[in-house]
């Protein structure tokens, strides 16, 4: 089944959409205008909404996916970064760097019902997926901040948006700057790229303490993603212009694959292990002369890339709009199963 591409391209201020069919070419299928300077990835609905925050705007924009085009724009907190929308698609959380808050956003009012205050400049966030806890990074703060969200779960005889609360902070080193974290596909481990840091914290959820850190020889850990099974996490580094593959059982790096210049946001199609990693660098540094195009998604096919372990290796490049700083993956047969029940 083809995937559609969302490539949240900031200084353009649009959402690039571009289709993979299934003998795996890629065709461009046009740009949504959004809000100012667009951040973060496109976040999914199961009924073919999304959403992405606009960093410039203080809002966030609703998007129909079928038809790729902006429906509307929500108001929130200065400087949105991430969202997270809750399962059951009711209300969606954004972080406002710009107030030290998470809005509470309700989805089908379109409407921000509630803020509550964070450490210093909040930024992306991963949402359990029975909707039980959102762990955002506080990336002034250097923790990372844990939220019951059981009471925002749409289908909760206890939906209620006025109990939302910050349970636990779960700090990294002075210094780090956590960015973005990732839940591991077993649910056990939190992934945290600190992007001033040297070191990927892995946190044991069991306990919420930091269970191993990663050497990653550089600061710029930006984003993590998981191979399907769980035993490859990827991380986009963007002072070097590369993607580390982690060993999860080992945790330690087994393989360094250079990509497009200065990547950060980074998303993988589960059925065919390929990867997409923005580009954000606005012009070409020289760190990655494979690609010199700086407004481009690269695309990554895992299995050939490990297996040649060469450079430019079972990789390619799509063209974006410019200042592409996050990328998102949407399922196609999913929406159309969900919009058929």
């Amino acid at each position: 089944m083809a995937i559609e591409i969302y490539s949240t391209d900031t200084d353009s201020g649009v959402i690039s959409v571009i289709r993979r069919n299934d003998d795996g070419t890629h065709v461009a299928l046009g740009q949504i205008t959004v809000g100012n300077a667009p951040r973060g990835s496109v976040r999914f609905t199961k009924y073919g909404r999304g959403y992405v925050s606009n960093c410039g705007g203080d809002t966030i924009s609703e998007i129909d996916l079928a038809n790729h085009r902006e429906t509307a724009r929500i108001k929130v907190g200065p400087a949105p970064r991430g969202i997270g929308i809750v399962p059951g698609d009711q209300f969606a959380l954004v972080s406002n760097s710009g107030a030290n808050s998470i809005s509470i956003v309700d989805l089908n009012g379109r409407e921000e019902v509630r803020q509550i205050a964070t450490g210093r400049d909040p930024r992306h966030m991963a949402i359990t997926p029975d909707g039980s806890a959102a762990y955002v990074a506080i990336w002034g703060s250097h923790y990372v901040a844990k939220f019951d969200t059981r009471t925002l779960v749409g289908d909760s005889p206890e939906c209620n948006f006025r109990k939302l609360r910050e349970v636990n902070k779960i700090y990294m080193a002075d210094g780090s700057h956590p960015y973005s974290v990732a839940l591991h596909p077993s649910g056990k481990r939190l992934f945290v790229a600190n992007t001033q840091s040297e070191r990927l914290a892995v946190v044991e959820l069991e306990n919420e303490t930091i269970e191993h850190e990663i050497n990653l020889r550089s600061t710029g850990a930006r984003a993590v993603t998981f191979s399907p099974d769980g035993a490859m996490a990827f991380v986009t580094i963007e002072n070097t212009s590369e993607i580390a593959v982690i060993d999860v059982a080992r945790m330690t790096i087994e393989h360094r694959i250079e990509v497009g210049n200065g990547p950060r946001g980074l998303a993988i199609d589960p059925p065919t292990l390929k990867l997409y990693a923005s580009a954000f660098t606005r012009t070409n540094t020289g760190l990655s002369n494979t690609f010199p195009n700086p407004n481009a998604l690269t695309v990554i096919d895992v299995r050939e890339a490990l297996a040649r372990k060469a450079r430019g290796a079972g990789i390619t490049s799509v063209p974006v709009a410019k200042g592409s700083c996050s990328v998102a993956i949407l399922d196609l047969a999913k929406v159309q199963r969900h919009a058929a029940a």
